[in-house]
């Protein structure tokens, strides 16, 4: 069953686009030399096309990639200055030659294994060209720590609301039961119910991992000046100029 199918793409969107805008100025900024360049910049796990569109207005060429399907539509609808909105599916499809590959939202720990995680990150390497900027997050094993306990929340606006009931399996996995409600033309509501699983990691390894694919790379809090969430990291990276 795929992640983000209509409506709980259309609450994402609606909803928690506060990710994307906080993380936007830090990642346009570490981009600079790419824009300069005219370089072209593949985004992973684009969404709705929030930081897409950030992207974008900076003067980015890019090329916007998700698994989803409804992700997708509403990408095409909200930022449509793309050089490209494409379907691609990690960690086996190929990502295409870029000046930098990004990404918020955590969309590598959506994978089913570590295994997936270190090989979707060694796609990306190989995808920079020389002197190419990686600036994706990743949910790191804290991310479970903190949140373990945690009591369902709900989100809501007058058209739709959001149930979430988070469970942590074990240390390396966490698990989302999403119930999304929107409000239909009649005034009635349609249900949707999603389970998301993401994978965990010891954050601290992927520099190692990504230097074996000639990506320099370190763990820092944040992208910019940006607040992350507890357990969530930024992985910043320059591949090699002679690779």
């Amino acid at each position: 069953m795929p992640y983000y199918r209509d409506d709980l793409a259309l609450v994402h969107h609606l909803g928690f686009g506060f990710h994307a805008d906080a993380c936007a100025p830090g990642i346009v900024a570490l981009l600079e030399p790419v824009r300069r360049a005219g370089g072209l910049v593949v985004e992973l796990g684009c969404g709705s096309g929030l930081l897409t569109k950030h992207l974008i207005d900076a003067g980015h060429r890019v090329l916007a990639t998700d698994a989803s399907d409804a992700m997708l539509e509403l990408a095409r609808r909200h930022a449509p200055g793309a050089e490209g909105i494409e379907r691609l599916v990690l960690p086996d499809q190929e990502i295409p030659a870029a000046d930098a590959v990004v990404g918020v939202g955590h969309a590598l720990n959506y994978l089913d294994e570590e295994v997936d995680v270190r090989n979707a990150l060694a796609n990306a390497a190989r995808a920079l060209r020389p002197g190419g900027v990686l600036a994706l997050d990743l949910c790191d094993l804290e991310w479970s720590r903190v949140r373990l306990g945690q009591p369902a929340q709900i989100w809501r606006s007058d058209d739709w609301f959001l149930v979430t009931q988070s469970s942590v399996p074990s240390p390396d996995r966490y698990v989302r039961d999403m119930t999304a409600f929107v409000r239909k033309a009649d005034g009635s509501w349609r249900r949707d119910d999603e389970v998301h699983h993401n994978v965990l990691l010891d954050t601290s390894v992927v520099p190692g991992w990504l230097a074996e694919h000639g990506v320099d790379a370190e763990i820092r809090r944040a992208f910019g000046d940006e607040t992350l969430p507890a357990g969530l990291v930024a992985v910043v990276g320059t591949a090699h100029r002679t690779r």
